[in-house]
């Protein structure tokens, strides 16, 4: 292992390449565009994989982009990304249950897209109209893994654990009305859930989940 590489304001993971198959992923909040230009700049040149950035403000991703050539940015995701990976035989369902949702299913999809998985989108399926989901059905089961997002009371999770045999990957979100608690209600469902084995990720976690759908794919033949 060569170690971190340490730029002061941060000690860049160079390994985790190596280790996981991807360079380390850095989270923008709280980071000024000078030293997200110094991590990625190193990430760049050490690493051969995808360079991400999340949750990166507009401002911020254009003065990053001024002096780091080469990348793109996703404003519905807040996602910065740098060579994005070959796509891969591996199809992840994006489900949310109301459009409220949309931010946490960009931060999912456009993870998902840069590290290499086929992504499909299925909005507004929410279980306050069944049929909505029931409609979906043929292509929840053809996906090879399903990320569910939804919050109030966080039930599509386990409506679609129960529909589909492929993973299930549930993500709580902080939409709602008192009692949801910002998405602890919904939380705490998905943990609960009577579909058996689904993955549960935290609040409003659309980059947890890729990386759980990503990390499914690693030993696959």
């Amino acid at each position: 292992m060569t170690g971190g590489f340490d730029l002061g304001y941060a000690r860049i993971d160079l390994d985790r390449e190596t280790r996981q198959g991807l360079p380390e992923i850095v989270y923008g909040p709280g980071k000024q565009a000078s030293e997200i230009v110094g991590i990625v700049t190193v990430l760049l040149g050490r690493n051969t994989g995808p360079v991400l950035v999340t949750r990166v403000e507009p401002d911020a991703a254009t003065a990053v982009l001024g002096r780091v050539a080469g990348g793109r940015y996703d404003r519905d995701a807040r996602l910065l990304v740098w060579r994005e990976a070959r796509q891969i035989e591996h199809t992840v369902a994006v489900v949310t249950a109301g459009t409220a949702d949309g931010p946490v299913a960009a931060e999912a999809a456009a993870v998902a897209c840069a590290l290499g998985l086929r992504t499909k989108l299925i909005r507004d399926v929410g279980v306050a109209g069944l049929h909505r989901v029931l409609a979906a059905v043929d292509d929840l089961r053809a996906a090879d893994s399903v990320i569910v997002i939804a919050g109030m009371e966080g039930a599509l999770a386990s409506v679609i654990g129960g529909l589909v045999e492929t993973p299930v990957i549930a993500v709580p979100t902080s939409t709602g009305y008192g009692a949801a608690l910002e998405g602890v209600t919904a939380l705490l469902a998905m943990l609960t859930s009577c579909a058996a084995g689904i993955t549960v990720v935290n609040i409003d976690s659309g980059f947890g989940a890729a990386m759980a759908a990503f990390r499914l794919t690693r030993g696959a033949t």
